[in-house]
């Protein structure tokens, strides 16, 4: 069972990571539509996913939650802050199942909002591989701005491949449109 809502999108829960969702979280990282998108090439077992669930929280810095929708869960997406900065990094995944429901852009938006109005940051990045539209249309649906491009920096399906760079500031993100959510939401 997840752990309590701590913010709510439009679609959306994002909760608590506990140790009861370890089995869901080895699954979705091992699954093999996710994997080559989140830079993983290690599979992961369950001792291994339980040590990061446990180790949640020990770091100040990074915040992580379970995007949960009618309380089960679909993917997960945190926050890694640069406080002096005024920076966090924003990284996601949700399970292929639940692709194009919204679900994504909903996190993505509810975590940016959390990031500028209660941690005082005032940018958002995220970094793509080139091939990943679905998640390049999250994050331009969020209202973020492509920034640039890191040529071949990720070996990923034997291939180098491009890393693009997304940014968002706090007075940039965008409200979603009444027809969010449809086929072709993206991830």
């Amino acid at each position: 069972m997840p752990g309590p809502a701590f913010l709510r999108g439009e679609r959306v829960e994002l909760r608590t990571i506990e140790r009861e969702d370890v089995e869901f979280l080895q699954r979705l990282v091992d699954d093999p539509k996710v994997w080559p998108d989140i830079g993983s090439a290690t599979p992961t077992n369950g001792p291994r996913e339980e040590e990061w669930v446990e180790s949640l929280g020990e770091d100040g810095a990074k915040v992580r939650f379970l995007v949960c929708v009618d309380g089960d869960p679909v993917g997960t997406i945190g926050l890694d802050l640069n406080e002096t900065w005024g920076v966090g990094e924003l990284g996601y995944m949700i399970a292929p199942e639940a692709w194009g429901n919204g679900y994504c852009t909903d996190a993505v938006r509810t975590v940016a909002r959390y990031a500028f109005e209660e941690r005082r940051l005032h940018k958002v990045a995220a970094a793509v591989y080139d091939y990943n539209a679905g998640s390049r249309r999250v994050l331009e649906k969020a209202g973020f701005a492509e920034e640039g491009v890191h040529r071949e920096e990720a070996f990923v399906g034997g291939e180098y491949r491009d890393v693009i760079r997304y940014g968002l500031l706090a007075d940039e993100l965008s409200e979603p449109s009444a027809n969010e959510g449809e086929a072709g939401d993206g991830r």
